[in-house]
């Protein structure tokens, strides 16, 4: 599907393009050519009708940082992630930009709640947009400010479940799988602040960025340098949870150690004693009773079905 928005007099409108009327598009009031999950026969028209060169899907998803962002005198391509929330778990997925011919084109291959919500912003404040290096800063802009709010969001579920009572409340297993998951997130995190940087970082020193737009850069990197040290911060907090539930855990270890240990030797003596004395007494009168055997087997199991069942129960085993 292919989204289009011109500038009329006082407002922005959208529309739906249609491959046969691509090439009936005013580029000199065109602002915004939205491109999602294109097929090659789209892909094909827009190159043909807006003489542009569009990455693949293959090329935007690259790492190479010549692969992510490229300029040359007539335009800039950019292809960065986006963090998406998807039922609980966050991916990253890449969207490319392009800026040239005045306007700015954007390739994805998913529904981005940041889209919808910019699309609205443009059509509401039109005279805020009045090229595509202004739509490129405004979306990268409000990239930015969710960003914030998912590592808001992730560092206040890491300080939740660091004051719960984590010890009794979860299995040791489960907890250590809550602050594996949480580290994962907080790397995706980071290296998603990180290719932020790097484009922002280019962006600055472009010729084809005017002062306006390059001042707005500057501060949306100073935000990122921010969140950075909040993803840092996070790292640190993970391994201090970390660190405090294993040195608990050793604790509660070493406590069993030491029951074990008194047992021992309050039953040491005793069996010591019998070991070398034995049971050599020439008046045995439970050797007459018919009970005896049975009853000696059945405390023989009991010695050994007992002990397990409280330790199970005390949680030592």
């Amino acid at each position: 599907m292919i989204k289009a928005y011109l500038h009329t007099e006082d407002a922005i409108v959208s529309l739906t393009v249609e491959l046969e009327h691509l090439e009936s598009i005013d580029t000199s009031a065109l602002v915004w050519l939205d491109m999602i999950s294109p097929t090659p026969d789209e892909s094909i028209a827009v190159e043909r009708a807006m003489k542009l060169e569009l990455p693949t899907r293959q090329e935007s998803e690259e790492i190479e940082y010549s692969s992510r962002y490229w300029e040359d005198e007539g335009g800039i391509w950019i292809n960065t992630s986006f963090l998406v929330k998807d039922q609980g778990k966050i991916n990253s997925e890449t969207v490319s930009f392009i800026l040239k011919n005045s306007f700015l084109t954007t390739i994805r291959f998913s529904e981005h709640r940041l889209f919808t919500e910019f699309s609205r912003k443009l059509r509401l404040t039109p005279r805020a947009f009045h090229c595509g290096g202004d739509v490129l800063s405004g979306i990268l802009a409000m990239r930015v400010d969710i960003d914030a709010d998912l590592i808001e969001h992730l560092s206040k579920e890491i300080v939740t479940i660091g004051r719960k009572d984590s010890h009794s409340s979860h299995e040791p297993s489960q907890f250590l799988e809550y602050i594996t998951s949480y580290e994962d997130i907080n790397i995706t995190f980071r290296e998603n602040l990180t290719d932020k940087q790097r484009v922002l970082s280019s962006l600055l020193k472009s010729t084809l960025i005017s002062d306006s737009q390059k001042r707005e850069l500057s501060m949306m990197i100073k935000d990122v340098n921010s969140l950075v040290i909040s993803a840092n911060f996070n790292f640190e907090r993970l391994d201090y949870l970390q660190n405090l539930f294993l040195n608990y855990m050793s604790m509660e270890q070493n406590k069993v150690i030491k029951i074990f240990t008194v047992m021992s030797v309050i039953f040491l003596p005793p069996t010591l004693i019998a070991s070398i004395y034995g049971m050599n007494f020439r008046f045995l009168p439970e050797l007459q009773w018919k009970m005896g055997y049975p009853l000696a087997l059945l405390l023989i199991v009991l010695s050994a079905i007992l002990p397990i069942y409280i330790f199970k129960k005390r949680g030592w085993l």
